[in-house]
């Protein structure tokens, strides 16, 4: 790939593991409503979908008024919210505040871009929030991922084209996006998971810049 000029994160799953917070709130609704969710359905058809998206996938061909579907999505959130208020800076991965130090310190700009809606108060919560050039989560844009707005959003705010940047995805709906943006992706997980990944590391703890920048 051309020297990236930026490089651009997905938040859960990829810098922390908030996607664990994710199942364990849906897990709580759906047990509440009756509705089986197993871990393997939540990481194969919730991992980086929107909220919306995911309460559909979860209720399927169950009848809900509107005003049912937005309490229930209130309601999800509410349990996210309880679960990340004793979030701390030691959850962001190993490395991973070295690693936005390291791009910003190589003349690099970083941004997240993330279908959360709750994207700002994790990365104060990880404190990591100053080392960012730019932030689009789930207020930015209307259609999510697999969608490619969110991440030609994050690249608008950084100004940088988007055949500069390198998106980074934990999920397949994510990878999705960053090729459809006309981005160069980096899948993080089993390489199973992605259809699209340029290239796949299992893990960001302690990736360094030159781990991302370096060829298969």
């Amino acid at each position: 790939m051309p020297k990236a000029k930026a490089i651009l994160f997905d938040l859960d799953g990829v810098l922390t593991d908030t996607s664990e917070y994710h199942y364990r709130a849906w897990k709580q609704l759906a047990d509440e409503e009756g509705i089986p969710l197993t871990r393997e359905e939540n990481d194969a058809h919730l991992r980086g979908v929107g909220r919306r998206d995911s309460l559909m996938y979860i209720i399927r061909d169950r009848h809900y008024s509107e005003e049912q579907i937005q309490e229930m999505m209130e309601r999800k959130n509410n349990y996210y919210n309880q679960l990340i208020s004793q979030m701390g800076p030691d959850e962001v991965v190993a490395g991973g505040r070295e690693l936005l130090q390291e791009i910003h310190q190589a003349g690099m700009k970083s941004a997240v871009a993330s279908a959360s809606k709750n994207c700002r108060l994790v990365l104060e919560r990880l404190q990591i929030i100053d080392l960012f050039d730019g932030i689009a989560d789930g207020y930015s844009v209307i259609n999510g991922k697999p969608a490619p707005d969110i991440f030609v959003f994050a690249a608008g705010v950084v100004q940088t084209p988007v055949v500069d940047c390198i998106g980074v995805e934990d999920a397949d709906a994510g990878i999705e996006a960053i090729k459809t943006a006309g981005m160069y992706a980096l899948g993080v997980g089993p390489k199973e998971r992605f259809k699209r990944a340029d290239k796949v590391v299992p893990t960001m703890e302690n990736i360094r810049l030159k781990d991302i920048l370096a060829d298969e």
